[in-house]
């Protein structure tokens, strides 16, 4: 297991900041010895927690042409019929995947193809598993065209409560691999993947998934 490159910046200012709180009550600051213990201990656990957020597990990724692979680590909290009327205007079936803190937050892929549209919109940060989440909040939509298919695949990026930035590596123009990655989201979220209504769902409510990793649908 690596670290990945979106937490290098993010890792360094929060060992400085542990070295600023930490190094003054050891030389300057004359507390009690089990205070500066106790902060100590505090201090290097969230430093744990913010380096094993982004952690970049070696796993062996699917490759399948006939599916398409989860976007994300999560857990499923939404299989629905949708209008998409932004981009697509046609109905879709649309599988959202929440990511805790405690996931991945490496997004993948879901299926190789061309990337045909990028497109990033600022909005609010509502808490990620609100439905209203998918289209109010900051999010980041990609839409692949399949090879030999006829309809595209639409993946978004939705950031969360807690997240306030969203990394997309997909441009327009891009031939897409599946299960190599496509961005990043720092600090809880969500993505939504919006399938054609003819495809099989291979996964219900409260399914724990990985990204890159796990079928959610086939052709």
């Amino acid at each position: 297991m690596k670290i990945h490159k979106e937490g290098y910046g993010t890792i360094i200012i929060s060992f400085i900041i542990v070295l600023l709180i930490n190094f003054p009550l050891y030389f300057y600051w004359n507390f009690n010895i089990w205070v500066n213990l106790t902060v100590l201990f505090v201090t290097l656990v969230l430093l744990g927690i913010v380096i094993r957020f982004f952690r970049e597990p070696n796993l062996e990724r699917t490759n399948d042409d006939n599916a398409i692979v989860s976007g994300a680590d999560g857990v499923v909290v939404a299989i629905e019929e949708v209008m998409e009327e932004r981009f697509l205007n046609e109905k879709r079936i649309q599988i959202s995947v929440f990511m805790s803190l405690h996931n991945v937050h490496i997004n993948w892929f879901p299926i190789s193809g061309k990337v045909i549209k990028d497109d990033y919109y600022s909005g609010r940060y509502l808490i990620a598993r609100n439905p209203k989440s998918s289209f109010l909040n900051e999010h980041t939509t990609i839409i692949i065209q399949p090879e030999g298919r006829k309809h595209p695949i639409l993946m978004r990026q939705i950031a969360g409560f807690v997240a306030r930035r969203i990394v997309c590596y997909a441009t327009e123009g891009l031939d897409a691999k599946q299960s190599t990655q496509l961005g990043f989201i720092k600090f809880g979220s969500r993505v939504d993947i919006l399938l054609p209504p003819d495809m099989e769902i291979l996964v219900k409510i409260n399914d724990k998934v990985r990204g890159g990793i796990t079928r959610i649908a086939k052709y």
